[in-house]
């Protein structure tokens, strides 16, 4: 390579960004991982439990499942082949959609390739600005954005358009008085409070019907990512039925189809006139692929099924109180909700990685979440259980993470930001 093109290759920074980043434990290699990921996976040749899988219910190894999806693929295809606007909407999304709007008590779903698509959509429709003609055209660049702190990177980015402390505000996370201030500045503005149900890295839950009373008293719009928490929570047997029954007063219900359904897709369940409108102002419906119809075929099965049978999901969500309280027995600091996302504090970033790799000798693969994933030195392992973990897994995994953690010393929680503080740590 001559002297003038490496200057020019260095001046973009990629080199010297990902060696650094190595070097203090921020990136890793990526490792080749075989087969599929379950309860177990093969990463390089060497086998691993696995904690880090998001389709926890291991809808992917089940006959009934692969059976139906095959089926589907006969009968239309591995993709849609062109725009649902151009040629029509392909049956299988159809059904999906139809069958989610029922469900959140909707009156039209509009699904889009993963849940990311969705949030990103969900922001560009919502402050567009954009006209076929004269007298066909919309203008809402005057949306104030008011987010949850903790909110899902997608839906800050897709807002880094607007001016922080303007258009886009943020409350601290779950908290309904800060929520309530934050409006009350807002009086007269067009706005739209945007929060999770439950939140990917600590486990925690919103008080969905406080935010959404606030919400209705200061007449804003309200957005719900449900992500994690679709199909997993809301009937009266199960844990936090009195938070997620208050789910369909929401004006947008988005969901990911990546976790409970354990397959790619998202969706946004609304009003007709604003799905309607979506579609073409998202952009991530009309200018990409849609989800694979054999894919939303199979999601609508899965949805159906878990409706039909809802042991699969009460037998889950017991295995994992039984896994939090295995790990509470070792001493670890656990996040305080016990949703099925158990979050072992640890604190300091380097003793985060120093536990990752020591569990991953013992055949462990965890995800550890710390910086810029959550603020510095609040690190944390982010764990989900697999249906298919058995007994002897959770045991020896527990009593590892113990003997890794029990002695480390408990960092205390962050103080509460400041409202001027509240961008969040990765946007």
């Amino acid at each position: 390579m001559s002297h003038a093109s490496q200057n020019h290759e260095d001046r973009w920074g990629f080199k010297q960004f990902v060696e650094a980043s190595v070097n203090e434990g921020f990136l890793r290699p990526p490792v080749l991982m075989q087969g599929m990921s379950g309860p177990r996976i093969s990463r390089e040749g060497q086998p691993y439990i696995n904690f880090s899988g998001i389709n926890y219910l291991g809808w992917q190894q089940d006959p009934q499942v692969l059976e139906a999806f095959c089926d589907s693929v006969r009968a239309y295809g591995l993709s849609t082949g062109g725009s649902r606007a151009t040629q029509g909407v392909c049956e299988p999304h159809d059904r999906l959609e139809r069958l989610l709007s029922l469900h959140h008590g909707k009156e039209k779903t509009l699904s889009f390739a993963s849940g990311m698509l969705a949030n990103i959509g969900f922001i560009n429709a919502i402050t567009a600005r954009f006209a076929f003609s004269p007298n066909s055209g919309i203008d809402n660049r005057d949306t104030v954005l008011v987010f949850d702190r903790d909110c899902h990177w997608s839906l800050w980015k897709a807002a880094a358009h607007l001016k922080f402390g303007e258009q886009l505000l943020a409350f601290k996370h779950n908290n309904v008085a800060d929520l309530e201030r934050v409006l009350g500045g807002l009086a007269g503005k067009k706005v739209v409070v945007v929060f999770e149900s439950l939140y990917s890295s600590d486990g925690s839950v919103a008080p969905i019907g406080p935010i959404l009373d606030v919400c209705e008293r200061f007449g804003a719009l309200s957005y719900i990512d449900d992500a994690n928490g679709f199909m997993v929570y809301g009937p009266e047997h199960r844990p936090f039925h009195a938070e997620f029954s208050q789910l369909r007063r929401a004006d947008f219900i988005m969901v990911s189809l990546s976790k409970a359904v354990g397959l790619e897709g998202g969706a946004i369940s609304a009003k007709a006139d604003y799905i309607d409108a979506f579609e073409v102002l998202s952009g991530t419906s009309i200018f990409t692929a849609a989800i694979q119809p054999p894919t939303a075929d199979a999601a609508a099965d899965i949805i159906q099924r878990l409706l039909d049978e809802p042991r699969i999901m009460d037998d889950y969500l017991l295995r994992c109180q039984q896994l939090r309280q295995r790990l509470l027995k070792e001493g670890l600091r656990l996040n305080p909700h016990p949703s099925y996302i158990t979050s072992v504090m640890i604190g300091n970033d380097a003793r985060a990685e120093q536990a990752r790799v020591a569990l991953e000798s013992e055949g462990f693969c965890v995800p550890i979440f710390r910086y810029p994933a959550v603020k510095p030195n609040q690190a944390l392992v982010r764990l989900i259980m697999h249906r298919g973990h058995t007994d002897q897994d959770i045991e020896r995994f527990a009593t590892c993470l113990g003997g890794q953690l029990r002695d480390v010393p408990q960092t205390p929680a962050a103080d509460q930001e400041s409202a001027s503080s509240l961008e969040p740590v990765l946007v």
